[in-house]
């Protein structure tokens, strides 16, 4: 009973440290860019934008799956839901661009 036990809670903690592992990918907002501009990510993956300028910023996606506002000195963040290439910008500072690269495990 005990080396059965022992199995399954290895089994558990083989599964819980295994490849599905989501990550927090920070992208910095300062001198009126996103640093850096161009991330890879995977699906399960959360995107988060800080913003450390003095004026307000947006990441907007080109196809519409996310329109995040991000106040002086704030945050924001999306989870990443499918694969993909994504294409982003601020609304108020159009020529700040980025791009996502959402890949599957």
């Amino acid at each position: 009973m005990r080396a059965t036990a022992l199995a399954l809670g290895t089994a558990a903690l083989v599964l819980a440290s295994g490849a599905g592992h989501a990550e927090v990918i920070r992208i910095k907002i300062a001198n009126v860019a996103y640093q850096p501009a161009q991330v890879t990510a995977h699906v399960g993956d959360t995107i988060e934008w800080v913003n450390a300028d003095v004026v307000a910023h947006t990441a907007t996606a080109r196809n519409g799956a996310f329109d995040l506002v991000m106040a002086p000195n704030g945050k924001n963040s999306i989870v990443l839901k499918t694969a993909g290439a994504i294409d982003y910008y601020c609304k108020y500072h159009p020529n700040m661009t980025g791009q996502i690269s959402v890949v599957r495990d």
